[in-house]
């Protein structure tokens, strides 16, 4: 089946009047594109590390509200109703500026969009020893290689991100056999996978998403490891007790930021601290924050733009 875009133009005050118009109609989503909701993310501390300029730059002043009708016999009957209920919020006085209401239409032709993304997603060798593969590829690994399987769907990463690249190549050199590791903000549970992979004797995962941890959770059987690697639905460590000789994060800055205030109570003495998703803008800030927290830093990496930082716990 192929779509209609619909976009309607207005203001940040108008969206969410126009998009009711959508929901009115059957619509049970809308895409609302507002340039002033993204400055707001680039002033707000904890949001974003990182937003790429070309965003706003590709973005119209406009707030945009986009749905998308069938391309079939009901849009005749749909379309004309938005038009009407639009005609009608232009002849009404709501005391705020809905902006132009302007409408344009945009013939989309439906892919399969659950699929697709597949044929880019091919076997990469992430560190001296992971491979990370998908499950419907073929790889022949080399003796020293470990295949570590992935099915990251559409929500998340393939886990082959700079910043994921960073901390399994961290975790790969520093890593002892039997040792045992928390990742906080697991996601995809790549990391506390390739951890047991690589040799640890236990692996903690958490993450606050719950989707992140079904998906997590996946991955862990698909890699057969789930004697050994724990996924919790929690929020970075409030669920986790105990102590671990490694501790990783790939997560934003202000985040890796608050952790190294306490991370070392969860950490054996001489415990390592394995921190990634830093965008290089913000290394000097994570430096200060770990060597205030009386960490030492042991290794650092960076890749494009992204750092990892390796820190030891006092002894």
């Amino acid at each position: 089946m192929d779509w209609v875009e619909v976009t309607v133009k207005t203001t940040t005050e108008g969206a969410d009047i126009v998009a009711q118009v959508f929901y009115d109609i059957g619509v049970n989503g809308v895409v609302i594109e507002d340039p002033d909701l993204i400055r707001q993310a680039q002033q707000e501390e904890r949001t974003w590390d990182y937003i790429d300029d070309s965003l706003l730059e590709n973005m119209d002043e406009e707030v945009l509200v986009k749905a998308y009708l069938s391309n079939d016999a009901s849009f005749y009957d749909r379309f004309p109703q938005v038009k009407d209920r639009i005609h009608w919020l232009r002849s009404q006085n709501f005391g705020i500026d809905l902006g132009s209401l302007d409408i344009e239409l945009t013939n989309v032709r439906e892919e399969d969009w659950a699929n697709n993304w597949k044929k880019y997603y091919k076997p990469v060798k992430i560190s001296r020893r992971i491979v990370i593969k998908p499950s419907w590829e073929q790889y022949d690994k080399a003796e020293d290689e470990i295949v570590l399987e992935m099915d990251p769907g559409m929500a998340f990463g393939t886990g082959t991100h700079e910043t994921t690249a960073l901390c399994i190549n961290a975790i790969d050199r520093h890593i002892k056999e039997g040792a045992t590791v928390v990742d906080i903000g697991c996601g995809t549970g790549v990391l506390a996978i390739a951890s047991v992979l690589l040799g640890a004797e236990k692996a903690v995962a958490i993450d606050l998403d719950s989707n992140a941890v079904r998906v997590a959770a996946e991955n862990v059987q698909r890699n057969h490891v789930e004697d050994r690697v724990e996924i919790i639905h929690g929020n970075l460590l409030d669920k986790i007790n105990g102590r671990f000789d490694i501790a990783v994060a790939n997560i934003i800055a202000d985040v890796i930021i608050e952790l190294s205030g306490y991370i070392c109570n969860y950490l054996t003495p001489g415990g390592l601290f394995i921190a990634s998703g830093i965008i290089s803008d913000r290394i000097e800030d994570v430096i200060n924050a770990i060597n205030s927290a009386g960490l030492a830093i042991i290794d650092k990496e960076t890749k494009g733009e992204w750092a990892v930082v390796v820190c030891k716990a006092n002894a």
